[in-house]
């Protein structure tokens, strides 16, 4: 049997291989998936890396996406609704050389939720930025390596009857 967490992994790997294969060849893996918060990995390896030994600026991009949307699309589902989701727009700030294991943290559950419930009363679509923040704990601990802020844009598809 598997944990809900595998599940995700499982998800956010079919997700990937099916739909934007980019994440997939990414290798993202979910280390922690709760009400508050998700916290993805993204491997340095090869196909990560950059010329510089360090991870890639689209790697990097690929492992905010997948926090900053991830948290949205589990909640929805947990729900048994769908929703369309999308980003509208991207700031990063690089703070230092990540040239470890990459992890990106989003701890924005409670304004997904907020965000959730009002797209479900309304069926408008709603927008509101989310913070994920990227570090090298094995080589960094918590020291930020960047910050992203991407506004995530969520909208309720109705059903059909």
């Amino acid at each position: 049997m598997l944990t809900p967490l595998q599940k995700a992994n499982f998800y956010l790997s079919m997700f990937g291989f099916f739909k934007v294969p980019l994440i997939w060849l990414c290798r993202p893996k979910l280390l922690v998936l709760d009400n508050e918060r998700v916290e993805v990995k993204i491997p340095l390896r090869r196909r990560t890396k950059n010329h510089l030994n360090s991870m890639y600026f689209g790697v990097l991009a690929v492992g905010a996406d997948v926090a900053g949307g991830f948290l949205a699309m589990s909640k929805s589902q947990q729900q048994g609704e769908k929703i369309s989701l999308a980003f509208k727009e991207v700031t990063g700030n690089f703070l230092k050389r990540p040239e470890g294991d990459v992890h990106f943290t989003c701890t924005d559950g409670e304004l997904i939720n907020t965000m959730l419930a009002e797209t479900m009363s309304t069926g408008e679509r709603v927008n509101q930025p989310v913070t994920i923040v990227a570090t090298c704990p094995s080589l960094h601990g918590d020291e930020p390596m960047a910050e992203f802020t991407l506004t995530l844009s969520i909208k309720k598809i109705p059903s059909r009857k």
